[in-house]
């Protein structure tokens, strides 16, 4: 199990530690841990302890000031866990990660190696970015499609890594509403996600310590969801709440798990960054979809990007719609040559460009 742990969740409303909380949350993780289950805690928070460390009134917006802060604070923030997990005989791990611990198929491998021989050994990891030196995240603006922006992506990443059954994502609120609850009086808790994306109005504006909104826990759960994950979404401020999800009561949103990807097409669908774009007829794209065939070079249109023999592309139709995501083994110029009728000594068209256990498609 996977337990995401926001800002707001650790802090209260003038943005101090919330030390019950916490207990609360290390009280529940050690009673699953007794129980014989593997989890893993990814917790925020650094900065803001950091800048309190620091004698800051407010978290700073700039991106190296706030460098500063998760520096001071990431060493805090572990040591937080450490006395609310050892107070119940639980040794503790501190993992902080940056993209290219996923985007790199090698990493990405090594990384779970470390997870499960620390799940192995019965010991908690806490996870968190490394906002020291991932500062694109800091700046507080999210690029075309960020390995993770915020916590609730990596906690969804790491579920998806290792084939978690259940990610709990408590936030400052009960759950996923059908419409923003701070604006509309009449606003519902959605009990079980419906799988539209347009059945939330909640919007990603930053407020506090953290970063992501509800928006940005939707996509994570929609994400983990995809790679055959349970996800609860719910309020991580209710002292009980997280003990009442883990015993099934109907608390918060929940997300069923939607679809069991291998581990090397969960890495293609969501972790690694894509290095070019292949646009494709609308042969190719029935082929794909249809008929779950490899991608061949005659049903290329154009290519772009500078990408390498093992990287990943996106698939995209005539629209510029993203219709899959593939590793191609060849590199873009060999890419390039063959869908213009050159291809490698020894090939012929009809080989393929990505074969099909390299291909995931995008839901329908």
């Amino acid at each position: 199990m996977v337990i995401k742990v926001g800002t707001r969740v650790l802090t209260d409303d003038r943005g101090r530690l919330a030390r019950e909380r916490l207990s609360a949350i290390a009280e529940a993780a050690a009673g699953l841990h007794a129980r014989g289950r593997h989890v893993l805690l990814v917790s925020s928070g650094a900065i803001g302890l950091g800048a309190e460390a620091l004698g800051l009134t407010h978290v700073p917006s700039e991106a190296d000031e706030r460098q500063a802060c998760a520096a001071v604070g990431q060493s805090r923030l572990v040591g937080l866990w450490q006395k609310a997990l050892q107070a119940h005989g639980i040794t503790c791990a501190q993992l902080l990660l940056t993209e290219a611990d996923f985007d790199t198929r090698e990493r990405y491998l090594n990384l779970r190696a470390a997870m499960e021989a620390l799940l192995r050994r019965h010991v908690i990891p806490v996870i968190n970015e490394n906002d020291a030196v991932s500062t694109h995240e800091l700046a507080l603006t999210l690029g075309p499609r960020p390995i993770f922006g915020d916590n609730d992506r990596l906690s969804a990443l790491v579920a998806s890594k290792l084939s978690a059954d259940l990610l709990v994502l408590l936030t400052d609120v009960e759950g996923v509403f059908d419409r923003d609850p701070r604006s509309h009086a009449d606003a519902r808790l959605v009990a079980t996600w419906p799988g539209a994306d347009d059945a939330i109005e909640a919007g990603d504006s930053v407020s506090g310590g953290g970063r992501g909104g509800m928006r940005s826990k939707v996509a994570a759960a929609l994400l983990a969801a995809r790679a055959g994950c349970d996800v609860i979404v719910a309020s991580g401020r209710t002292p009980t709440a997280l003990s009442e999800a883990l015993a099934g009561a109907e608390i918060g949103t929940w997300f069923p798990a939607a679809g069991q990807l291998s581990s090397r097409q969960r890495w293609i669908a969501f972790a690694a960054a894509a290095r070019g774009t292949l646009q494709l007829d609308a042969g190719a794209v029935t082929a794909l979809r249809d008929r779950n065939a490899s991608l061949l070079a005659a049903g290329v249109r154009s290519v772009s990007g500078n990408f390498r023999e093992g990287d990943v592309v996106d698939l995209v139709d005539d629209a510029g719609r993203r219709i899959a995501r593939g590793r191609s083994d060849w590199d873009a110029e060999t890419v390039r040559a063959w869908c213009a009728g050159s291809p490698p000594r020894g090939l012929r068209n009809a080989h393929a460009l990505i074969r099909r256990d390299d291909i995931v498609l995008e839901p329908s």
